[in-house]
């Protein structure tokens, strides 16, 4: 149940279109659905805009299918993280309306078109190899509404790559940047743009990078001022974390319109030095 849904429900009941008996009838469960192994937060997509996500690992085929089917008993949308080929293909054999994302490892219900939804989110991705994380980070930020690209292979290692497309940095309203080995991608995005940047450390690298600790330490080092890091390979809370600032943003604003700060005016408030060094 989402705000709309609930506002109507109400409507209905003010109005006499329900009576009271079936009003409750339609909250019955409300804001908890209990499965006995799980009990699922029919309240969230109420309080944070979108339905409780699965995470997919540790959990039992059934529990999975039993789960996805009560969170769409109430909903339209559906985002499973980390979840395996075999898990994958037995959710789509249920609800036949699902996509597998098998390199992201997701399985989603009422994806909506990338070029669709509010505002506009960036994922960028270091390596081809960060691909995976990068992708679930794309998927998480499309499923919660966000207009969302991908650029990908834009690494340090050719710093042309990313250079070339300064651009589109600029137009975001929140950008994740994926990287591995010794991550300094995003230190290189957050000094270009004043736009949000969240940063994902992958596990990708060689012996030193200790499995994305090495790409943790130097995001969270970061000399990019405001660069905010999630965990290891959790593009899902870097996705989601974006969605989020993109949907808060002013609407007012169109996308790209946010002047760089070199070329706006002064503030009414804030006096030039005049010619004679007097303020």
């Amino acid at each position: 149940m989402n705000r709309n849904t609930l506002q109507t429900l109400l409507e209905d009941v003010r109005t006499g279109a329900l009576s009271v008996e079936e009003g409750l009838g339609q909250l019955e469960g409300f804001p908890i659905r209990d499965l006995g192994h799980t009990r699922v937060d029919t309240h969230r997509d109420l309080r944070r805009g979108f339905p409780e996500v699965i995470f997919g690992e540790g959990k039992s085929e059934g529990e999975l299918i039993a789960i996805a089917e009560a969170i769409l008993d109430r909903h339209e949308k559906l985002l499973v993280t980390r979840v395996d080929a075999e898990a994958s293909k037995l959710l789509k054999e249920h609800l036949a309306a699902g996509e597998i994302h098998r390199r992201a490892r997701t399985f989603t219900v009422g994806l909506p078109d990338p070029a669709r939804g509010e505002g506009f989110c960036l994922v960028v991705s270091a390596g081809t190899s960060d691909g995976p994380v990068a992708e679930e980070a794309w998927l998480t930020a499309r499923m919660l509404g966000a207009r969302t690209e991908i650029l990908r292979d834009v690494g340090v290692a050719g710093i042309h790559r990313v250079l070339e497309h300064s651009q589109t940095l600029r137009e975001a309203r929140a950008i994740v940047v994926v990287a591995g080995m010794e991550g300094a991608l995003p230190s290189v995005v957050g000094g270009l743009t004043e736009r949000p940047v969240i940063a994902v450390p992958t596990s990708v690298g060689y012996g030193a990078s200790f499995g994305g600790l090495a790409a943790l330490l130097g995001m969270l080092n970061s000399c990019a001022a405001g660069v905010s890091v999630v965990n290891i390979d959790n593009g899902f809370g870097a996705g989601y974390a974006a969605a989020l600032i993109n949907r808060k943003c002013d609407r007012a604003h169109p996308v790209g319109a946010i002047q760089p700060v070199a070329n706006r005016a002064p503030s009414p408030d804030r006096h030039p030095i005049r010619s004679n060094g007097k303020k």
